[in-house]
């Protein structure tokens, strides 16, 4: 499982060295994709098979699920952490990420996100105020309980 959070920066040849406590469980092959939020998603291999899965069992007769498929689809590409282990972040998904140079990366349970550090600290800044509100909201529309 992945958690905890890491800032790093990216080289000039646009790889980002990935933490050793992530590291871990990214051995071989592995999947980055576009992701909500303007972050990009790091995925073990296994992971995900599970999220293409979910992706599968969308209604095929709705143009928002098929849409849905191909932004995730499209924008997956294999990857594998070199020697030191670092991953080359492909151009198209530094635009779309508005990666240059900083890059916060935190642990999303079976993946990883990986976020412009000025964008993640703009929009996913929380005080103990707006969790609470964010947790009211929540609970109010969901059964589930914090």
């Amino acid at each position: 499982m992945f958690i905890g959070q890491a800032d790093h920066n990216l080289d000039a040849k646009g790889r980002l060295i990935v933490p050793a406590k992530f590291r871990e469980q990214l051995s071989g092959k592995f999947i980055i994709s576009s992701g909500f939020d303007g972050c990009l998603y790091i995925y073990p291999e296994e992971a995900w098979m599970e999220f293409d899965a979910k992706l599968e069992s969308l209604p095929k007769s709705k143009p928002e699920a098929r849409k849905i498929v191909r932004f995730f689809r499209a924008n997956a590409e294999y990857a594998e952490l070199d020697k030191q282990g670092r991953v080359l972040i492909p151009e198209k998904h530094r635009k779309y990420a508005k990666i240059d140079k900083e890059v916060t990366l935190i642990g999303d349970s079976k993946r990883i996100e990986v976020w412009s550090s000025e964008v993640y600290y703009e929009t996913n800044a929380i005080t103990s105020e707006k969790l609470d509100e964010l947790t009211g909201a929540l609970t109010t529309e969901t059964e589930f309980v914090f």
